[in-house]
């Protein structure tokens, strides 16, 4: 059976509320497109914010929309190091007792007593494609990336199954570093 998923490298970025949206960037403040992404109706936005944490800052952090009921910051481990945050790894949503951060837009800043994590790597899939890798929700997999000289296998990957979801494995960008990933990249589940 073919079990090869294609694998993409999520940067830095937030997601906000429509009360926090408004906050940073003014009272009826609506998103710009900048480019969809492969997952059906998300996109990256136009606006940039920056990431304040209490050793440094991060400038020109993407946003993704559409906006959600809660705002969370998805920073590598480096990032949140380098900024100086201790973020748990977690599956995005999940941002109980997570780190604290401030937010800066062009109209005012927010204060988030937690929602910063690394996100756990993680594969989306249409029930379909669960179905026919014989895998359901919440499963743990590990998938193996072949590369020039930087070549891995990624254990403790989380499926994550639903019909608005397009299938694809999303890791963050130290990890994508790891495995020497440039451009599109296309594990296999093993």
């Amino acid at each position: 059976m073919d079990r090869k998923i294609l694998v993409e490298v999520s940067a830095r970025h937030v997601h906000l509320s429509q009360g926090d949206l408004a906050t940073l960037f003014g009272d009826q403040y609506q998103l710009t497109i900048k480019k969809m992404l492969s997952q059906p109706g998300q996109y990256a936005a136009e606006e940039k914010v920056t990431i304040v944490g209490p050793k440094k800052e991060l400038a020109n952090v993407s946003i993704l929309g559409p906006t959600r009921n809660k705002t969370q910051v998805e920073l590598s481990a480096t990032d949140a190091r380098m900024i100086g945050l201790i973020a748990p790894i977690r599956e995005s949503g999940d941002t109980y007792k997570s780190a604290p951060c401030k937010i800066v837009g062009p109209k005012g800043m927010i204060e988030i007593s937690e929602g910063v994590i690394i996100a756990k790597r993680h594969i989306h899939l249409t029930p379909d494609d669960a179905r026919r890798f014989q895998l359901k929700d919440k499963d743990v997999v590990s998938v193996k990336i072949s590369t020039n000289d930087r070549s891995l296998i990624f254990g403790d990957v989380v499926i994550r199954v639903r019909d608005d979801f397009a299938s694809a494995m999303h890791i963050d960008t130290d990890e994508g570093n790891a495995a020497g990933i440039t451009g599109e990249m296309t594990g296999v589940i093993l």
